[in-house]
């Protein structure tokens, strides 16, 4: 009994001892190039990103490379070069290329620095065959989408996928009124109730069929989206994009996964050193990060109805309250006119054609479009 007294003891003290280990975030002098993006060689767009890296402890978290020249490459030096977009971005139409060359990526830096990736095959990426989900219960509660595909003549075998998705949100309270020199009710182009938000995939997504005597993927796991998300409040729509991969472009996106998304305890794989095929010609010693793909997309669009759901309630992301001019606050009508940046004016009563008393509540809570835009996207059903 006293050995188990002085184990309870012992375990209590060392406990007592800990003390959390916050290490300083690691910073260095190197801002390396990122590229991401495919060379589509089908009739669809090819955006390739150019960016940064930045130190954990930087404010910014985006460092995107402007006035790049980017130009796809053939086996025979047949140039197409990309124009500029926004943010680092740098795009061409459908370059319909041939697909029995192989191509690179060629870019040129406004420091003068030159980067070439390999010379990499052509796949032609089989369609999506479809895009569903399942109701999930456990571990946690909430909408588990999918991807089913497969390629009949077994070529593929490593997949990718991104996606980009869509929904309608609605404000906690809707805002009938506004302060515009008087307050009047909001006409039809006015309200701020209903708006749509959209998002893109940060996640490396992945499957491979290389096992398997068919190809064929079945129920890829893509997207979870929990049960309280807001983006199940209405109606939501993803649209997938597929990738066939080479062998080594699909250990490449496996290594960053692992690196990115299943570190974080002693069980996990440990970091490696992501080998890409881009490279630094101006200084051969360089890291670059990314890997350079050439292949067709498949792509497939689904729309997801809350009325099709469970009764799930979205959590909405701020507190919320309502109160009334002339009581609790203390707020009056003169406050509500002078301040409509502050107070969102959500109905008028006690008369019914000149109200006397007002419910308000605050801008987050009324407005929707502190986070979102009322028109829908043009795709929208």
């Amino acid at each position: 009994m006293k050995k188990a007294s002085y184990l309870v003891i012992l375990i209590v003290l060392v406990m007592a001892c800990k003390k959390p280990y916050n290490p300083p975030a690691i910073t260095g002098n190197g801002s390396y190039l990122v590229v991401e993006g495919v060379i589509n060689t089908g009739a669809d767009s090819t955006i390739i990103k150019l960016s940064r890296t930045v130190n954990v402890s930087n404010n910014t978290t985006t460092n995107p490379v402007l006035n790049a020249i980017v130009t796809v490459e053939n086996d025979q030096n047949t140039a197409f070069p990309l124009t500029e977009g926004a943010n680092g971005n740098y795009v061409s139409g459908g370059l319909n290329l041939d697909n029995s060359r192989t191509y690179r990526l060629r870019i040129k830096t406004p420091d003068n620095k030159q980067y070439l990736s390999d010379l990499v095959p052509v796949k032609i990426t089989p369609p999506i065959d479809s895009v569903g989900y399942n109701i999930i219960t456990v571990p946690d509660t909430g909408l588990q989408l999918y991807a089913n595909t497969h390629d009949p003549k077994n070529n593929t075998r490593y997949y990718r996928w991104d996606f980009s998705e869509n929904w309608q949100f609605s404000a906690k309270y809707p805002s009938h009124y506004i302060a515009d020199g008087a307050i009047r009710q909001r006409r039809f182009n006015e309200l701020i109730t209903v708006c749509y938000t959209n998002d893109v995939s940060s996640d490396v997504v992945l499957a491979s069929s290389a096992k398997l005597r068919q190809d064929l993927i079945y129920q890829a796991p893509v997207e979870f989206i929990r049960f309280t998300s807001e983006k199940l409040e209405d109606e939501y729509t993803i649209l997938l994009h597929e990738y066939a991969l080479t062998p080594d472009a699909y250990n490449f996106w496996v290594n960053l996964r692992k690196n990115t998304e299943e570190l974080g305890s002693i069980f996990d794989a440990q970091p490696s050193q992501l080998q890409g095929n881009i490279h630094c010609l101006t200084n051969p010693a360089e890291p670059v990060i990314g890997y350079v793909s050439a292949c067709t997309v498949s792509s497939k669009r689904i729309f997801i109805y809350n009325s099709n759901l469970p009764a799930w309630t979205a959590a909405y992301p701020y507190q919320c309250s309502l109160d009334t001019t002339g009581r609790g606050s203390g707020v009056s009508i003169g406050d509500l006119m002078a301040n409509p940046q502050i107070y969102y004016i959500l109905d008028g009563f006690d008369t019914p054609t000149f109200p006397s008393k007002y419910t308000f509540t605050s801008r987050e809570c009324a407005d929707c479009t502190i986070r979102g835009t009322r028109t829908p996207p043009p795709f929208w059903k």
